[in-house]
């Protein structure tokens, strides 16, 4: 029994920071049609904004504060790095490689940024909430269970505001028939910028959560970016609610595998099955065929 819910928790906590990160991944292929590799770094600058807003030897701020300050900072960043690398190539042929080379070289810049803004030493976060709390003879962090209980709600608002909102409406409409909504007059670049400033602001979140349980560095984000693909592929890109049912089974997945095979198999066997559900549906296994952020 002990095992059990040791497993679940860690799928529970694990699938959450993968759903987060996944599904500013998805807002972005949706939308826009180009993986955005900058999106690694938007979880660094979101731990690091969120370090110089509450560490006392900066602002001070308290967490409560800092959180959604840093979420608004890396959220604007979003805004400018679409006008900057992406936003000039939209309309080529090529878009998607050039993105591709774009958001890579972008990246790589600023993850050599954040290392000369705030150095190579490790550094963390306060926790969200202070404490431990034992569940059936397991220890767990109340860090750990916010994030468990937070992930759903702003995931949850995330899909209200894309399918109650008009703004949500409208990118979705960009989704599925870009020619069309510039037809009606929908202001496109703008829905692109959005979803690229909301996917960072998703990612900075990310960041918060991972830097209050583990220290952060400027390559913190290369790790949860390649699982963050691996779940988009796995669960389809075209919609927000695949990535979000595949975060949690593949986390369920690896805590299986990593207790039964132990943890340096385990990416393997799970590549495999990645693999594996290509062949049989490309398209991921909760995806349709077309586009579409339902």
């Amino acid at each position: 029994m002990t095992v059990l819910v040791q497993i679940l928790l860690s799928a529970l906590f694990m699938g959450s920071l993968y759903a987060m990160m996944a599904v500013g991944l998805a807002l972005v292929w949706t939308t826009i049609g180009v993986f955005n590799f900058c999106h690694g770094v938007f979880m660094t600058l979101g731990a690091y904004v969120a370090w110089q807003f509450v560490s006392p030897d900066a602002f001070g701020l308290p967490m409560a504060v800092s959180l959604p300050l840093s979420m608004l900072v890396v959220a604007a960043f979003g805004f400018l790095l679409q006008a900057a690398v992406v936003r000039p190539f939209i309309g080529r042929g090529d878009v998607v490689l050039v993105a591709v080379i774009t958001t890579l070289a972008a990246s790589s810049a600023l993850e050599n940024g954040t290392q000369l803004v705030w150095g190579p030493r490790p550094l963390g976060l306060p926790a969200l909430i202070e404490g431990n709390v034992d569940f059936h003879g397991i220890g767990i962090s109340l860090h750990q269970v916010a994030i468990i209980v937070i992930t759903p709600i702003i995931l949850g608002a995330v899909w209200l505001f894309l399918n109650r909102m008009r703004l949500g409406l409208a990118l979705r409409a960009v989704a599925q028939n870009e020619d069309a909504c510039h037809l009606v007059g929908i202001n496109v670049t703008a829905l692109y910028a959005l979803a690229f400033g909301l996917a960072a602001a998703l990612a900075a979140l990310a960041g918060v959560f991972f830097g209050g349980f583990k220290f952060m560095s400027p390559q913190m984000g290369t790790e949860p970016l390649s699982k963050a693909l691996v779940v988009v592929i796995f669960g389809g890109v075209a919609n927000i609610s695949g990535p979000i049912m595949a975060a949690y089974i593949i986390a369920l997945f690896e805590a299986i595998s990593t207790y039964v095979i132990g943890f340096y198999w385990t990416p393997a066997l799970l590549f495999a099955v990645l693999i594996a559900v290509l062949m049989v549906k490309p398209e991921g296994l909760f995806s349709g065929r077309t586009r579409g952020l339902a």
